[in-house]
């Protein structure tokens, strides 16, 4: 099993390493598009409703929509041009191509949510509301969360790729260190009934090891300053904080649900969406305070 696990998981971050080597081509935003069709397949089927193709097509064309286009759109808007007779009108570029992506992405948001409500309507003795909205609320809240991977490599020309592998880090750091920590002096559960084997220390210790690794992260690659150190340190403990939050989210619905695990992609480690749980919380957060701050 845990040969499996390593196994794995070694081909999983050597796929991984191959998106992020070509991360400023539309290879991301397929790749991101990609994860969250598998994704949605993996929670639609959590509610049954993965083999009712017309919900199941909605919930996919929506969710590969949003980071095919923000990918396509913001590149047109990195490499389109700049300089014209004098006068700099790279921003003018970017607010309409940002503008035409907000458009396109509500229509077709509405679009598969008017085929959802239609296929509700003719098979109402089948599917009960909690699905439907369970799958409007999948739909819309996964791809856009995901799509920040997109986002927060965009966001930095020259820094994107270092602030999107932090992005990640954010959530899969605090896992490893609240294991470890767990592992070794773990006594005290922290939701027993939810995830039996998540214990209050692991959590402080997957809090202080994230936002240790990034006060040193960013205090190495942009240069030290107290503030810059201070800002990465509190970015890395809620990061953390919130990657728990969604372990423990998506973990209460695979309970409540009856399932081990959303899929079996990943051999050892279940499916994506039990791989990118804490990822769906953190990304977005992480966004936030990168927005907010700057590069602190």
């Amino acid at each position: 099993m845990m040969l499996t696990r390593i196994i794995s998981g070694a081909v999983g971050v050597v796929l991984l390493g191959a998106v992020l080597f070509f991360h400023d081509t539309i290879v991301l935003p397929i790749a991101v598009a990609a994860i969250i069709a598998v994704m949605l397949f993996e929670l639609l089927r959590a509610v049954k409703l993965h083999k009712c193709i017309p919900i199941l097509l909605a919930a996919e064309v929506c969710g590969i929509a949003v980071p095919t286009l923000y990918g396509y759109l913001t590149k047109l808007s990195i490499a389109g041009p700049v300089y014209e007779e004098g006068n700099v009108h790279h921003d003018f570029h970017a607010w309409r191509l940002a503008d035409d992506y907000n458009i396109y992405v509500f229509g077709i948001v509405l679009l598969c949510a008017f085929v959802v409500f239609i296929t509700w309507l003719k098979k109402h003795k089948e599917i009960r509301y909690e699905q439907v909205f369970f799958v409007l609320a999948v739909m819309i809240l996964v791809p856009q969360a995901m799509n920040t991977m997109v986002r927060i490599e965009r966001y930095d020309s020259k820094n994107g790729l270092f602030l999107l592998i932090m992005g990640l880090c954010g959530a899969w750091i605090a896992d490893t260190g609240a294991y470890f920590t767990g592992v070794a002096i773990g006594k005290h559960k922290l939701c027993p009934e939810i995830s039996p084997k998540k214990t209050i220390e692991g959590l402080v210790g997957g809090i202080l090891t994230t936002a240790i690794a990034y006060a040193v992260a960013f205090s190495l690659y942009y240069g030290f300053t107290g503030k810059r150190a201070a800002v990465a340190f509190i970015t890395g403990a809620v990061c953390a904080v919130i990657g728990t939050v969604g372990d423990l989210s998506a973990s209460m619905v695979k309970r409540q649900i009856g399932f081990k695990d959303y899929g079996k992609i990943m051999p050892g480690h279940g499916g994506l969406m039990d791989r990118f749980d804490s990822v769906l919380f953190v990304l977005p957060t992480f966004y936030v305070f990168i927005t907010i701050f700057g590069v602190f």
